[in-house]
């Protein structure tokens, strides 16, 4: 069972975290913002789809930081972890979806798999935490190439999926 979390400030992520319920075929019942959710509620899920924009100079969206801060506390062995974002590649390129990068950083110790790693092709060269080895940790959805989300976002639904 998948359980959607996100944060937003502007309603992009929320709408992103709904599209991709909808794809997924994910209860609105089981996509959460994490303003009003307690880390207790990824107890019900074996898959997570984690979204956050990205702030400032990099820094996580600001319902992130309690949530974040306890759900790493918790053991989500035998859990998979897909992540998502939004952000701006030309205004920020250094710190472009860089929450993606804090929120796997921050997991990285509580057991769960990490998966939805995409190939990096066509993303403008940046040194944010979002990109490793040539892939980007997740789905990114951004400002600057709408035109490309949709596309972005069919292959990671595949991609997660699997």
């Amino acid at each position: 069972m998948t359980g959607i979390f996100y944060g937003s400030t502007t309603g992009n992520t929320e709408d992103l975290a709904n599209l991709i319920a909808q794809k997924l075929g994910v209860a609105a019942a089981d996509v959460y913002n994490v303003a009003n959710a307690g880390a207790g509620a990824v107890d019900a899920y074996n898959c997570l789809v984690l979204g956050a924009s990205t702030w400032g100079a990099g820094e996580l969206q600001d319902d992130w930081y309690g949530f974040l801060s306890s759900l790493k506390k918790k053991d989500l062995s035998g859990k998979s972890v897909a992540l998502f974002g939004c952000g701006d590649s030309s205004s920020y390129p250094d710190t472009f979806c860089d929450a993606m990068g804090l929120i796997k950083e921050d997991l990285s110790a509580t057991g769960c798999v990490f998966i939805g790693e995409m190939e990096a092709v066509g993303y403008a060269e940046t040194d944010s935490m979002a990109f490793a080895d040539g892939k980007v940790l997740g789905l990114i959805a951004d400002d600057d190439e709408p035109n490309l989300t949709a596309s972005r976002l069919d292959t990671w639904i595949e991609i997660i999926k699997r």
